[in-house]
């Protein structure tokens, strides 16, 4: 549709929302959010753009998703299943949840298909069992409900975050450059990114976010100073990205990664060329979630997993070690 005159100054969804009845102010609010609608050619994400005349309004409403996910016959890595819960090594690449241009072969996709009808129902349908989350490209250790109890009580545990309990996670990142202090922790509240829906970033008006880290590694370049290193970094809070733009924040993004460390890639050049090699045939960010314990919820033990780096990262550590 292309605005009159008359139009100049209006909102963009209450624009959109005269011009579409169909659509509900929601819905266009969310389809405007999730960058579906353009002004003149260009994304816009603000609801409340001011339209101009003459400006041609294009809206792109994706097709209808189906109601729930469905089960698919999906190799899972299992490192301890029980009637309660299932814990899985997950992969790269895979996503745990359906969302929007991931409707299939997701983690839930799997779990629905292995577990069968116990999974049904628990904590939701679009994410039955899930009661927390890795990015799709950050491999490592992930724990699933299967039963109301053990979703009820692992929620609380990870909401709790392990201030007053035993929840305990660990993460493995490779970062650029090496920290001036061998540990520290950093606290700053994060929320999403004023001009990109699919990034965070450090907001005074975001969540409070706690990461603690420790220096693991130091990697020399090929000029023998130092390069990269290997941080140990354990949550106190669990924001989305949050490991990523935490060390971003510092000044020590994750090699690899395409969302938070853009202004690093020349650095490439400085690693020595196995390691140059490694990184690229990576091709996502160098994080994996090698620890996981909490207390289980039937038993009340606390149990421990662990996950060996995959080989694409124990091959990074090699080149990166001179191995």
């Amino acid at each position: 549709m292309q605005v009159g005159a008359e139009q100049s100054g209006d909102r963009l969804d209450r624009m959109l929302a005269s011009g579409l009845p169909a659509l509900s102010r929601t819905r266009l609010k969310a389809l405007i959010l999730d960058g579906a609608v353009t002004a003149g050619g260009r994304t816009i994400l603000d609801p409340g753009y001011r339209v101009k005349s003459g400006e041609l309004l294009q809206v792109h409403v994706p097709p209808p998703e189906p109601a729930e996910p469905e089960g698919e016959n999906i190799p899972l890595s299992i490192l301890y299943e029980d009637d309660e819960l299932i814990v899985i090594d997950k992969p790269a690449g895979l996503v745990v949840h359906p969302a929007a241009g991931h409707q299939t072969g997701t983690l839930v996709n799997a779990l629905i298909a292995h577990c069968g009808a116990s999974l049904s129902g628990i904590g939701g349908v679009m994410r039955p069992g899930i009661v927390h989350r890795l990015d799709k490209d950050t491999s490592g250790v992930m724990v699933v409900a299967k039963t109301d109890r053990a979703h009820k009580a692992l929620s609380e545990q990870f909401a709790d975050h392990g201030r007053t309990g035993p929840l305990e996670r660990a993460y493995l990142a490779f970062a650029w450059g090496v920290p001036e202090r061998p540990r520290g922790t950093i606290e700053a509240p994060i929320d999403r990114h004023p001009h990109s829906r699919d990034k965070m970033a450090v907001r005074g008006s975001g969540r409070e976010a706690i990461t603690h880290w420790d220096v693991r590694e130091k990697y020399a370049g090929a000029d023998g100073k130092p390069v990269a290193s290997l941080i140990e970094c354990r949550l106190e809070t669990g924001r989305t990205h949050q490991i990523r733009v935490h060390l971003a924040h510092i000044g020590h993004p994750i090699l690899g990664d395409e969302t938070y460390a853009t202004g690093f890639k020349t650095k490439a050049a400085r690693l020595p060329l196995p390691a140059q090699d490694a990184l690229e045939g990576l091709g996502r960010q160098a994080l994996h979630a090698y620890l996981l314990a909490f207390q289980h919820p039937q038993s009340g033990k606390i149990e421990q997993f662990r996950s060996e780096l995959p080989i694409p990262l124990a091959r990074l550590r090699n080149s990166l070690s001179g191995r």
